[in-house]
């Protein structure tokens, strides 16, 4: 993972399986990079949006958010809440007033956080009811482990709040990154799909990071083998229509 990734090394990889475009996701908490994410989305057709990182709790907030809108391929924030040396960092008052923010802004915001996080949405819908959310890479279950029930009974106490939606995504570095199996994913991605219902999953790479346990090609073949045979209006929702509609594309 010691080099640059570049649109160039991704728009080979989507043309094969028949991806038409893609959403680039902030990696790290800068905003210098989610100027050159903008920047490399302005310069790429295919580059279908941007999710940026943004100080949430910043007195300068609304400025900086000024400045993202002004790009129309801007589309989301996100924060690495996972990082966070105190787990319940999202429900502080400086970083509700920060996604309400967002709210006013109809601005939707990716959750990249671990199962002991799950509890704190609730919290974060009650006081945002309109902000729409994303849970990305499943809130990452120890597949590796086997880890399953605790997970299970987290996923299931969000699913049912309103504008909540979970990506498909990030499985293959959770599972034993050199010995995982499709069927490894299997429990994990039926589950999400019986909570969630196939409006509000989301299809989601997780390339770059994906390669330290998995190539682009083989994390769709695997998520294909879980989610089983489709109807057509499922898989054109899990594979496109329902990211195009959370993230306003």
């Amino acid at each position: 993972m010691r080099r640059d990734f570049l649109p160039s090394d991704l728009q080979p990889l989507l043309r094969r399986l028949g991806i038409d475009r893609s959403v680039v996701v902030q990696t790290h908490a800068s905003h210098a990079e989610s100027l050159w994410l903008l920047e490399l989305a302005s310069a790429h057709d295919f580059l279908a949006g941007v999710v940026a990182w943004t100080d949430l709790t910043s007195t300068g907030l609304g400025r900086v958010l000024d400045e993202f809108q002004r790009h129309p391929k801007f589309k989301g924030i996100r924060h690495p809440l996972e990082a966070e040396p105190d787990d319940s960092w999202v429900v502080k008052p400086s970083v509700i007033e920060g996604l309400r923010e967002l709210e006013r802004r109809d601005i939707p915001f990716d959750l990249v956080i671990f199962p002991r996080h799950l509890k704190y949405i609730t919290e974060v819908r009650r006081c945002c009811p309109k902000l729409r959310l994303v849970i990305d890479h499943l809130a990452k279950p120890a597949i590796a482990s086997g880890e399953f029930e605790s997970w299970a009974r987290e996923v299931e106490n969000v699913a049912h709040l309103p504008e909540v939606w979970c990506k498909l995504s990030g499985m293959v570095t959770e599972a034993n990154q050199q010995n995982w199996k499709p069927e490894d994913l299997k429990p994990y991605v039926d589950h999400v799909v019986r909570q969630f219902g196939y409006e509000r999953v989301i299809f989601g790479s997780d390339w770059p990071v994906c390669v330290l346990a998995a190539s682009y090609e083989q994390v769709v073949y695997a998520l294909r083998y879980a989610l089983g045979p489709l109807q057509e209006i499922e898989a054109a929702r899990v594979w496109g229509r329902n990211a195009a509609a959370y993230y306003n594309l």
